[in-house]
């Protein structure tokens, strides 16, 4: 058995049931069908116990999601940017468009296997299993474990908040002081922060800003819904976004640029970052011309 992903219930949850909390703990399941199929086939797990659908899931509890059958993926041919590795963790730099992982042949986990040394340790994993995901438009630092030590050490770590990111994204609108989003998502607390980096002038939306984000929790699609929460939906996002901001053929104006975290065996801080995105500049750069040019 493998532990594929892990989830601690947070405070506050209570009175919900396996069936309709899973999903929300585990979004890698591809549906409610699917989340059936993994309960029966006994790949959910509570405590270490196989779960049932109907259990009731409590605040503190420790949710796994498994794999029996430890079969090594095939894999699927992408050259991916390595950013950092030793022997046991790496981190890369997910291109936008395509899933960290999940049912699909084309995902990034089948291509980490064709991207990274073999670790020698003795408790060296099968293949390397991201540890966190990015969504599917988003791009960035992914980071990546290859032993056994690392995988629960980082679940652990991310279950306690000691991992943190910064993300760069163009949102619409001007904003020019830092601030903080508290606000639930699907019933469970979610705290950013944002900080101005530039703002420019546009045609199309009066204002276009760059800015650092800082998810102080992990929910599913957090810093796209706060920041439409604010009126400030990051530019290219078809799901949050507003009419007409959608750049064809440009997607989504959100990158994961720099990781902070204990390494797994001498617990050393290590950062890793990256540029953002050439895009992202050249976007405001044009929106700031154009403006110039007809005012």
């Amino acid at each position: 058995m493998i532990i594929k992903e892990i989830h601690r219930v947070p405070e506050g949850v209570h009175g919900v049931r396996l069936s309709d909390y899973a999903r929300v703990a585990f979004p890698v399941l591809p549906s409610r069908k699917g989340m059936a199929k993994a309960i029966k086939r006994g790949e959910l797990r509570i405590e270490g116990h196989p779960a049932q659908s109907g259990d009731w899931v409590q605040a503190g509890q420790l949710l796994e999601l498994v794999d029996l059958q430890q079969r090594i993926p095939k894999t699927y041919r992408l050259l991916l940017e390595v950013v950092f590795e030793d022997e046991y963790l790496a981190v890369i730099n997910k291109p936008p468009g395509i899933e960290v992982s999940g049912n699909k042949f084309k995902t990034v986990e089948n291509a980490l296997a064709g991207n990274l040394s073999p670790s020698v340790q003795s408790d060296a994993l099968d293949w390397p299993r991201p540890v966190h995901r990015l969504d599917y438009s988003t791009s960035g630092l992914l980071l990546v474990a290859k032993t056994a030590r690392a995988q629960v050490f980082f679940g652990q770590q991310f279950e306690e908040r000691k991992i943190h990111k910064r993300y760069s994204a163009v949102v619409m609108g001007a904003i020019t002081t830092p601030g903080e989003v508290d606000e639930p998502i699907d019933g469970l607390s979610a705290h950013s922060r944002y900080e101005p980096a530039k703002t420019v002038p546009s045609l199309r939306s009066e204002s276009l800003s760059l800015v650092d984000l800082f998810p102080l929790t992990g929910r599913t699609h957090q810093l796209r819904i706060h920041m439409a929460s604010m009126g400030h939906p990051i530019v290219g996002d078809q799901k949050y976004g507003q009419e007409g901001q959608v750049l064809k053929g440009k997607g989504l104006f959100l990158a994961a640029v720099e990781l902070r975290f204990s390494h797994p065996v001498d617990q050393q801080e290590t950062v890793v970052s990256i540029r953002t995105p050439p895009k992202f500049s050249s976007l405001l750069t044009r929106e700031q011309t154009r403006w110039e040019k007809f005012n």
